[in-house]
């Protein structure tokens, strides 16, 4: 069976339990000041394009564009299903995100991300991937909760 990617879909059952694991996720893995997961209610943003991942009817995972400057763009609230994890969605995602940020006249991606062991798989991707640590961007703070990465696209 193939993928599909899909843009939208904030209204979907799947995908807001998706996302709301997520968000429990991000917290129980990073104090309140270093936790920049974006709650539900913000997703639906001019500024924000969210996309999903489905093979069929089953979500495989999730992930956003936030535009942060004329040429940058920002990575948002990627998750991969558990069912789905190893599966190469992740991957997947990040490169339609790179693909319309690029659409879009975007020449850079960045991204935040935990620094905890919870996170040594997502921060493996992004490495993989070619994006390099870097120092903190927009209003983000440095701190020993987080990581930072940016991509030339």
């Amino acid at each position: 069976m193939t993928w599909t990617m899909l843009e939208g879909e904030l209204d979907r059952d799947d995908v807001r339990v998706l996302l709301s694991r997520h968000f429990a996720a991000m917290q129980d893995s990073s104090p309140p000041e270093a936790c920049h997961v974006l709650p539900l209610d913000s997703l639906p943003d001019p500024g924000i394009r969210f996309f999903t991942l489905r093979e069929g009817d089953v979500l495989l995972g999730c992930g956003a564009l936030k535009r942060i400057g004329e040429r940058h763009g920002e990575i948002k609230s990627m998750r991969t299903a558990e069912g789905a994890l190893g599966r190469g969605v992740g991957g997947a995602m990040l490169d339609h995100l790179a693909a319309t940020a690029r659409e879009m006249g975007m020449t850079r991606l960045s991204l935040e991300t935990g620094s905890a062991s919870d996170f040594a798989a997502a921060i493996r991707l992004y490495e993989r991937e070619g994006f390099e640590g870097c120092k903190p961007f927009g209003d983000y703070l440095d701190t020993n909760w987080t990581l930072f990465f940016t991509k030339e696209i």
